[in-house]
């Protein structure tokens, strides 16, 4: 079982009273040194496995996040003026923490399966310019400049239209020219994101994810930023979207910024027959995408050869979403 610090609450004693060594209290030397203990166990736990480390490591973070968090909202309580609302404050941070330590042991449990399957390197693909292409024409994933795929479906909230316009700029990228695609997605007649992707194909044709401007929109006003990432920012890392040569059981990064960005997909299936308002197609291929980042994200994916994506549903809910119209300029 993993083991976690135990914080106290308001009230539970004065350092002073613990005596001091070196002017820092006893406590907290001892706190410290649980710290370092927990890290060091964790980190060694890992062993020679990186990608098992970067998982604990990013656990560590999350926890250290709720336990901020924690620490704040009782400094907020203290200062309530009633006692009852105090200890209603008290109990709901608790709860908060509870529900945030949940949260980041899902996502380290998500990120070690993950591990199983992708092995213990560490991620670090080697971008190199020469080998990539101008035209992306992978059959499952064609990004031709000037076209647009527009999809209708049900979202949680409402009706969802998305628009996936494949724009004539272009973005350079670890030195790789990256063709820029126009996502924006509306639900309930109200834009809700507006988000531009950068892709770039290699010369064996697998199709290369470097990276995302993502804007949360509401009311018509950007209210975050959530997903935003850049390959060679930050440590940020290119993925790939498509594969040139897909067989069932891969299973691959599409993104990596730790704690940002980290969609998976796995290979299902490679002779799916779809149905969809703009057609009925064979020879499709299915994926499955997860993240760590939130357990409920799961959706199939379809692919169909000369078209694209035509076709996403949503598993825990059920919800899909088709094409139902290809324009061209």
């Amino acid at each position: 079982m993993k083991t976690r610090l135990q914080w106290e609450g308001p009230g539970r004693g004065d350092d002073r009273s613990q005596g001091t060594v070196g002017g820092l209290s006893r406590k907290r030397l001892v706190l410290g040194a649980v710290v370092v203990l927990l890290f060091a166990n964790r980190a060694g736990a890992g062993g020679g496995n990186l990608c098992r480390q970067t998982a604990k490591h990013a656990a560590d973070s999350c926890e250290a996040g709720v336990r901020s968090d924690y620490l704040l909202a009782l400094g907020k309580c203290d200062n309530l003026r009633d006692a009852a609302n105090r200890r209603t404050c008290r109990q709901q941070a608790s709860a908060d923490q509870e529900e945030g330590m949940t949260t980041c042991d899902g996502q380290e449990g998500a990120r070690e399966a993950a591990c199983q399957k992708l092995g213990a390197a560490p991620y670090d693909p080697v971008i190199d310019p020469a080998r990539f292409v101008a035209a992306i024409d992978n059959p499952y994933l064609p990004l031709t400049p000037g076209i647009t795929f527009v999809y209708d479906g049900q979202a949680p909230e409402g009706p969802e239209h998305r628009e996936l316009i494949v724009t004539h700029k272009t973005r350079d990228i670890l030195g790789v020219r990256c063709v820029e695609v126009h996502d924006i997605v509306i639900i309930n007649d109200e834009l809700e994101e507006d988000t531009l992707d950068w892709f770039a194909q290699d010369v064996d044709g697998n199709v290369w994810y470097f990276g995302e401007n993502s804007k949360q929109v509401s009311e018509g006003r950007i209210v975050g930023l959530e997903g935003t990432w850049t390959a060679g920012v930050d440590g940020a890392k290119a993925g790939i979207i498509m594969e040139a040569h897909n067989a069932v059981g891969d299973f691959y990064r599409q993104e990596f910024s730790l704690d940002t960005a980290e969609d998976f997909a796995e290979v299902q299936g490679l002779a799916e027959s779809v149905t969809v308002p703009y057609g009925s197609f064979s020879q499709c291929l299915k994926t499955i995408e997860t993240t760590p980042l939130n357990l409920n994200d799961v959706s199939n994916k379809f692919y169909c050869p000369g078209i694209g994506e035509v076709l996403t549903r949503d598993l825990p809910g059920g919800e899909s979403l088709e094409l139902v119209e290809v324009r061209t300029e």
